[in-house]
């Protein structure tokens, strides 16, 4: 690392959605005790830090995302013994520990929810975001939750509506009250003071909304004069309810106020309209731009461009995959045996690219989206929209550690996702040793990441796609860092190479083609990453 006291400068950090990582109880789910035991992967991948996913006391309406109690363990996931004993395991290894701060709602099985909706003039009655009906007794205006249906429920003791951006189950907290602020730090405070090193904060632009309340225009047609018909939500321009410019110095303070009690960094999730320079208070603003990007050069050119673009200090951090979004390599398109040339092509990109990394569990070998079958569905979201929107079960399924055990070695009892007989032929156990495989190569991308302090750092020029063609170039001191990516699955491509012809394989990411007579020959899904000086 670079500069030690800005670690998440070029960090790789690894997503440990923990419920699918290893189960060490026979529950069926992935707990904190299995993280501690699969420990080692993690630290052979040459990760630099591990990112969990909500772990805290909750009725799991979300999966964890509903949470009762910001400060203790949910049962199904250990104890907090458990959780001090992997930060110290953690640390011992050099990995550094970032969780998740989700502080836009709670479950409305919280204490603070109880309390608030018990009448209007308790101590945290305007905790939560309230309001009265219409005249008519509909709800105060058109707002949408993302997994459908208004975005306000009646609750009979306060004879008011209440917000919430997703389920019901699920009020919305309101950021603009100090009280909320002060409790949410005092929150922060205590992960730090058990060795947290970096918080994510969780739907960052859920935080703040209109405070007069305005309806939400109509989102714009597809250009046939019709709109995403299965999840309403996408009818509306999101302008009124999601955090608006002003609010964005109130979002610099609480982050810098969180800092200041001794995390290292904090990195914002980044949704709608608010863009990643919106956020410069935040060390990192994790970007859904490669999440939802398609393999082709000329659309991923556009997309690096304008993130890199919205981040002119670098502020960043990129991800393929992650636990909200389908799989790269299917999204990618990618079947049988082009799974590997894809998953290396995309890998390639990723280690090349400025600012902080996330590779999620299981991308490092190549599994693919799950089809998960309408009755062992768990995702709220998928349930409700099935089956023209999938959910995220599909990328949640359990990992794959050992084919010749139950459940491919996640858990010696029912798995609370199917175990997909697809993933187990590329388990790690399949792939551990074998210096040919997928998992080989992200432990040599991520080598080259970390012995190349420039492909974490320097600004690049503008990526451009042409044709199946994406190339981009980054100067630091001295040094250039070149990457060329044929992102055709049909043809070789010849693309003119301005780099010396003289490179040593140190300064090449393995697997590169590498130029000749001043020129790639670059085979389908075929790709250049090196360095050299200026």
């Amino acid at each position: 690392m670079a500069d030690p006291a800005d670690w998440l400068k070029s960090a790789a950090v690894y997503h440990v959605y923990v419920r699918s990582f290893q189960d060490t109880t026979g529950s069926g789910t992935g707990d904190l005790q299995g993280v501690l035991q699969r420990l080692p992967h993690i630290i052979s991948l040459g990760a630099d830090a591990i990112w969990l996913s909500p772990f805290y006391a909750s009725p799991m309406d979300d999966l964890g995302y509903d949470i009762a109690d910001h400060c203790e363990v949910d049962p199904l996931f250990g104890t907090l013994a458990d959780f001090d004993e992997l930060v110290s395991a953690a640390h011992g290894a050099g990995l550094k520990v970032m969780i998740d701060l989700v502080f836009s709602h709670t479950s409305d099985r919280h204490p603070w929810f109880e309390e608030s909706m018990a009448d209007r003039t308790n101590p945290k009655a305007d905790w939560y975001v309230w309001a009265d009906p219409k005249p008519d007794g509909t709800p105060p205006n058109n707002w949408l939750s993302a997994f459908g249906g208004s975005a306000w429920t009646w609750n009979r003791q306060r004879e008011q509506y209440y917000l919430h951006d997703f389920l019901p189950s699920q009020p919305s907290l309101d950021f603009a009250n100090m009280d909320v602020r002060k409790a949410l730090l005092d929150i922060a405070e205590f992960w730090v003071a058990r060795g947290v090193d970096a918080f994510r904060i969780d739907t960052l632009n859920s935080y703040f909304h209109d405070r007069d309340l305005r309806d939400n225009p109509p989102a714009p047609s597809q250009g046939d004069g019709r709109h995403p018909a299965a999840n309403p939500f996408a009818q509306q321009l999101h302008l009124y309810d999601r955090v608006q410019r002003g609010d964005i110095g109130p979002l610099e303070s609480f982050v810098a106020a969180i800092e200041m009690l001794g995390a290292t960094t904090v990195v914002g999730e980044i949704g709608n309209r608010l863009k990643a320079r919106d956020g410069q208070g935040l060390a990192r603003c994790y970007t859904y731009c490669l999440p939802r990007a398609l393999l082709n050069a000329e659309e991923m050119g556009a997309r690096l461009a304008e993130a890199i673009d919205q981040s002119p200090d670098g502020r960043i951090a990129w991800a393929l995959s992650n636990h909200d979004h389908t799989r790269h390599v299917s999204r990618f398109g990618g079947h049988g045996g082009e799974i590997d040339q894809m998953a290396r092509l995309s890998a390639a990109l990723l280690v090349s690219l400025p600012g902080a990394i996330s590779i999620f569990q299981g991308e490092e070998l190549g599994l693919e989206e799950a089809a998960i079958p309408h009755e062992q569905l768990r995702d709220p979201f998928a349930i409700r929209f099935w089956p023209d929107l999938k959910g995220r079960d599909g990328c949640r399924t359990p990992m794959v550690w050992d084919g010749a055990a139950h459940n491919a070695g996640f858990s010696v009892g029912e798995s609370w996702l199917p175990v997909q007989e697809a993933h187990v032929a590329r388990c790690v156990a399949a792939q551990d040793g074998d210096p040919s495989s997928l998992l080989a190569f992200y432990r040599d991308a991520l080598a080259f990441r970390r012995q190349t302090v420039e492909a974490g750092e320097g600004r690049p020029g503008a990526p451009r796609g042409e044709g199946s063609v994406l190339a981009f170039r980054r100067d630091f001191d001295g040094q250039c860092l070149l990457g060329v990516f044929n992102m055709s699955r049909e043809m070789a491509v010849h693309q003119e190479a301005d780099v010396p012809s003289d490179f040593s394989p140190g300064e090449v990411l393995p697997g590169s083609a590498l130029p000749a007579e001043g020129r790639f020959d670059l085979p389908p899904f075929g790709f250049f990453v090196g360095r050299y000086k200026v």
